[in-house]
């Protein structure tokens, strides 16, 4: 299944759409970008507080108003103050946000639905907050700036992730200083384990990438790839996976998300999303979801450890790369087989018409 929970048609203010302030992406790079779906925030996250975020470079506020999400501009339409900065309702009045300087209570759909010092006086629609759709999934809250009208989410499949036998963790979001295709290329990257996630989970005596071609799909494209390769802690026993074959299966949904789902021993499946929100064009917010039916009784603080430890062996990597933006250039690099999947990669986003010609 992969059907998200959606609010109604979100409340706009009316106002034109303009490119924020701190604007890092070129504007016909960023045009089609606003086109697609991204998470910005863990549900478990927006709670007692309102939640500032940023993408796209675009400035937002996450709350809970009347049983529903809002993702929304998060400046106030009378003074322009951060409602990030602005508190939560708790006064039995409506419910939502609540800005700091003059108190304007912003609530579902991000309506104005209160003006203390004019209580009794109706609301005129200019001081509602220029909304966003909000889709909840896989425990995280995703968005969209330019949605297609009357168009229900398309979010990216996560396998197993439904199913009974597989225990749901998300992992804290990781901040990058970098770029999101260049994150994501890494993600879907098999060459690069023996070098970089040696105190992890990889062998530095096996680096040979066995032969593996990238099918495309109807969302984008998908890899098998088998190899000795393990994918058990570095401290952990191996479980009787000595001579096993590992198979990694990697669903890849540009722009910017890709699943990796790993076949352990004993018919073990472990899934992990890959979904790296571009907060700018070097700036990504990468949010990890997993789904797994083996080792459920391991403390889920233990997986959140282990796999912030290589998430900060591939940061450390991604934002050191020049040039920053992941070049779509066919000639721009230099490519081994190993890199079918970049390969590919890169072509479906030049499809997509995207250039990312211009680094920031």
């Amino acid at each position: 299944m992969n059907a998200p929970v959606t609010p109604p048609p979100a409340v706009t203010s009316g106002l034109p759409a303009v490119l924020p302030r701190e604007a890092t992406f070129d504007p016909a790079d960023r045009a089609i970008l606003a086109r697609h779906w991204y998470p910005v925030a863990l549900v478990s996250d927006v709670a007692d507080r309102p939640l500032a975020v940023r993408l796209l470079d675009q400035r937002l506020v996450v709350y809970r108003a009347d049983g529903e999400i809002v993702v929304a501009s998060e400046f106030c339409t009378h003074r322009g103050v951060p409602l990030g900065q602005g508190t939560m309702a708790a006064d039995g009045g409506p419910e939502g946000v609540i800005c700091p300087y003059h108190g304007l209570r912003f609530g579902a759909g991000g309506r104005c639905v209160h003006v203390p010092a004019h209580p009794d006086r109706a609301i005129p629609g200019q001081f509602h907050l220029r909304a966003y759709p909000a889709a909840v999934r896989y425990g995280l809250v995703w968005t969209c700036l330019d949605p297609a009208p009357d168009t229900p989410p398309v979010l990216p499949a996560m396998p197993h992730w439904d199913e009974p036998a597989f225990q749901q963790i998300n992992c804290p979001p990781v901040d990058i200083g970098g770029f999101a295709g260049r994150q994501l290329e890494g993600f879907i990257d098999v060459a690069h384990f023996a070098f970089i996630h040696v105190a992890t989970f990889a062998d530095p005596d096996n680096a040979q990438v066995p032969a593996y071609r990238p099918r495309r799909t109807d969302y984008g494209f998908e890899a098998e790839y088998w190899s000795t390769m393990g994918n058990y802690p570095a401290s952990a026993d191996h479980k009787g996976a000595d001579g096993y074959r590992w198979l990694r299966h990697f669903r890849c949904s540009p722009p910017f998300t890709a699943t990796l789902e790993i076949h352990f021993p004993h018919d073990g499946r472990l899934v992990i999303m890959n979904a790296a929100s571009p907060v700018s064009a070097r700036m990504t917010r990468m949010f990890a979801p997993i789904a797994r039916n083996f080792d459920k009784d391991i403390p889920v603080a233990d997986v959140h450890a282990f796999n912030a430890r290589v998430f900060e062996e591939d940061r450390q990597m991604v934002e050191t790369q020049e040039p920053a933006l992941l070049p779509l250039d066919p000639l721009a690099e230099a490519h081994l087989p190993a890199d079918m999947s970049s390969m590919l990669y890169r072509r479906l986003l030049r499809e997509m018409g995207l250039s990312f010609s211009n680094p920031v």
